[in-house]
């Protein structure tokens, strides 16, 4: 069955997954919603606002779309899943993404940290507070070690985790997220016990019965070299984590993997995409840190230009419950993604200067995140994070140095890149 496809989103991510929907036989028509200037060469990009279920609807209905793929977390926690599925025009939609209630495992810290500890998950121990609650709150800061780990409760654009060394001063911040630091996102904050290790990112795709376990990845958040600066939507990638290796992957799987989807059946809820397992290796044992329902950015723009399967006959199965008929195939190479922002990223930050692509390169990869083309067809900058190199190589060291020479072709103004990634690994190999 050949189909026509929507996908939502507008990130590398999305140029990532529209890359692989794209050579697929079965994707007769892809349509991405609103896109960027990367994801226009692969399908139709359409200017709809993914916010706006009856829009999207409209939209689905009219150019006889089959399925809906869903790239960002915003539209799966206010359920466009669930709006798709009572509805009778739209009920035969194959949608890729979870249900409201499945969707909380990310929209609410503190209903995931609770389906952890009913499910006898591994993670560290926490507790949730209100305004109404403060003092409680400070009192139970006093009992842990620093650092202190403040989560506000909801969705918060990637920022709502504060990490402090200080115990006034996150005592300051936690008073701060409840006052509206991040608006309703942090009307209730979860503070929990900081884990100490490497962190990595593992990715299930799943129908709530089967699953499947895509590649590893590890994504560097903070904006300066050596994981110092703010919190970023992420500044590179790679896959895979070279200490995931089968045993430690092992006790991924039957600590982690199995009583979640397990727990979703016998919960009773619908989930139908994907479950994106942040975790902290601590000593060689997985615990997990976040849940998140849908593929990470930039690990999609390293993780999914290594799955070979054909990713459409994936996502049917995944919408039809029979995710147990398919094999996954993996290139083993090393995938490295490097992220190139706008200066200033992640504050204050110039759209509109006009980029310079350079010259391609064999087996690597520029996914756009943050374009659009000018009224002239130039290509712009449209957002902080602006383009990614990823390059597939037999080794980790040659995959790096081939993604750092394909972005020194790349060229506007007040461009930053950090130029440590993968490097932390590289060491973890001598």
């Amino acid at each position: 069955m050949n189909m026509n496809i929507l996908l939502l989103g507008s990130g590398g991510r999305e140029h990532a997954i529209a890359y692989k929907i794209a050579q697929s036989s079965r994707c007769a028509k892809l349509y991405i919603a609103p896109g960027n200037a990367g994801t226009a060469a692969l399908g139709e990009n359409v200017n709809l606002d993914i916010a706006d279920f009856d829009m999207v609807a409209r939209f689905v209905i009219d150019h006889r779309v089959d399925m809906l793929v869903v790239g960002p977390e915003a539209p799966l926690v206010a359920g466009i899943a669930d709006y798709f599925a009572q509805s009778p025009a739209l009920s035969h939609v194959m949608v890729i993404g979870p249900s409201k209630e499945g969707a909380r495992l990310e929209g609410s810290k503190d209903f995931a940290k609770s389906f952890m500890l009913r499910h006898k998950i591994p993670t560290a121990r926490y507790r949730t507070f209100t305004r109404e609650t403060l003092a409680d709150a400070e009192a139970f800061l006093d009992t842990l070690q620093a650092p202190y780990v403040l989560k506000a409760d909801g969705l918060a654009a990637g920022k709502g985790v504060l990490i402090e060394n200080d115990l006034p001063t996150a005592k300051a911040h936690l008073r701060e997220m409840l006052d509206g630091k991040f608006g309703s996102a942090s009307a209730s904050v979860v503070i929990e016990e900081y884990l100490s290790g490497i962190e990595l990112s593992v990715f299930v795709l799943t129908e709530g019965q089967h699953y499947l376990i895509l590649p590893s990845a590890k994504d560097y958040k903070r904006i300066g070299e050596g994981d110092t600066g703010l919190n970023t939507g992420g500044m590179g990638s790679i896959s895979p984590v070279p200490f995931a290796d089968k045993e430690f992957m092992k006790k991924v799987e039957d600590r982690i993997v199995k009583p979640t989807v397990r727990g979703l059946r016998d919960e009773k809820i619908d989930y139908r995409g994907f479950i994106f397992v942040g975790l902290m290796n601590c000593a060689g044992d997985p615990y997990v840190i976040e849940y998140n329902v849908r593929m990470g950015d930039p690990e999609t723009e390293s993780v999914f230009p290594r799955i070979k399967s054909d990713v459409v006959e994936l996502f049917e199965n995944t919408a039809r419950g029979t995710l147990d008929r398919c094999l996954l195939s993996v290139d083993p190479r090393t995938a490295a993604c490097v992220m190139m922002v706008a200066g200033g990223y992640p504050e204050t930050y110039r759209k509109g200067d006009t980029i310079d692509l350079g010259q391609d390169a064999q087996d690597v990869l520029v996914f756009h995140c943050g374009t659009k083309r000018g009224d002239d067809g130039a290509l712009l900058t449209n957002g902080g994070r602006v383009l990614c190199t990823t390059a597939l190589a037999a080794s980790l060291p040659e995959a790096i140095l081939k993604s750092y020479n394909r972005l020194a072709s790349i060229h506007w103004n007040d461009q930053y890149h950090r130029r440590d990634i993968g490097q932390d690994l590289l060491k973890l190999l001598l």
